[in-house]
């Protein structure tokens, strides 16, 4: 088993020059069993869905994966209304083409060089992808670019805190576990003014899930792609025992718990 998250702190470069490559390859591999395992990221989506607008003609879903939220965009904006699906993982796109056919428009492409044309968008929709981009102002400060005047932005993100069971488990002393450093809600504020905002909110809430194993645990994140294996960073028999051992200290009556801070942005030029 690989170590779950590549860390990477706020306003840093990727950790290595193959940083976009391994997190799309992490994320195609795990497509196949994506919409399986990603119940706590279905959850969380919800919240962007009861903020959608009325209407809007052109859509994007940033970082789609398989096309799950693409889809009901498509459904819900009807004819009148384009949709596309970007996500940097090819696999994702594979996947979401042979489920969804044609009625998305599908493309691979960077968060942070959107290949989209200036202004053409009314609203754009990203459910927990915006973690992955190393330059949290470049990525917004794209948004802005292709979104037209009184155009709309819902963002999923996380902040810190998320995973904190996950992170105590797999730590060792010197040696913290390798988990994204996620960024809190002042950052993406200031970043949103940045990036030319003039309607900037964030709604910080806290989600937790149950899970009844350790196995069970890691498929909900790994299993959805959300690790990038680096040099090095394999696990020991040793090291699975005693996280194991952690977890189960935090035990519910529900099961081992799992935190996400979710922070929920509603941005409009």
């Amino acid at each position: 088993m690989t170590a779950s998250l590549a860390r990477l702190r706020p306003h840093e470069p990727p950790p290595s020059a193959d940083w976009q490559h391994r997190v799309a390859r992490a994320f195609s591999r795990a497509a196949p069993r994506y919409a399986r395992l990603a119940e706590a990221q279905r959850v969380m989506g919800k919240r962007l869905w009861a903020r959608l607008p009325e209407r809007a003609s052109s859509v994007l879903d940033l970082g789609c994966g398989p096309g799950h939220w693409s889809a009901r965009l498509a459904c819900r904006y009807g004819e009148a209304g384009t949709v596309t699906g970007l996500d940097l993982a090819p696999g994702m796109l594979e996947v979401a083409r042979r489920h969804h056919g044609d009625r998305v428009r599908w493309l691979c492409g960077d968060a942070a060089a959107l290949p989209l044309p200036d202004a053409g968008l009314d609203l754009v929709v990203s459910n927990l992808a915006l973690q992955w981009c190393p330059d949290l102002e470049e990525a917004l400060g794209e948004l802005r670019r292709v979104l037209r005047p009184g155009g709309r932005a819902l963002i999923n993100t996380l902040a810190p805190g998320t995973l904190e069971e996950v992170s105590r488990a797999w730590s060792r002393p010197g040696r913290p576990a390798a988990l994204l450093a996620f960024r809190d809600a002042t950052c993406h504020r200031r970043a949103a003014r940045l990036a030319g905002f003039s309607r900037v909110e964030v709604e910080a809430t806290t989600q937790r899930f149950h899970y009844p194993d350790l196995a069970a645990v890691m498929a909900s994140i790994k299993g959805v792609g959300a690790q990038a294996a680096r040099p090095g960073a394999r696990l020991t028999r040793a090291d699975l025992a005693r996280a194991a051992r952690r977890f189960e200290a935090l035990r519910e009556p529900e099961g081992l718990p799992v935190t996400y801070r979710l922070l929920t942005l509603e941005l409009g030029t």
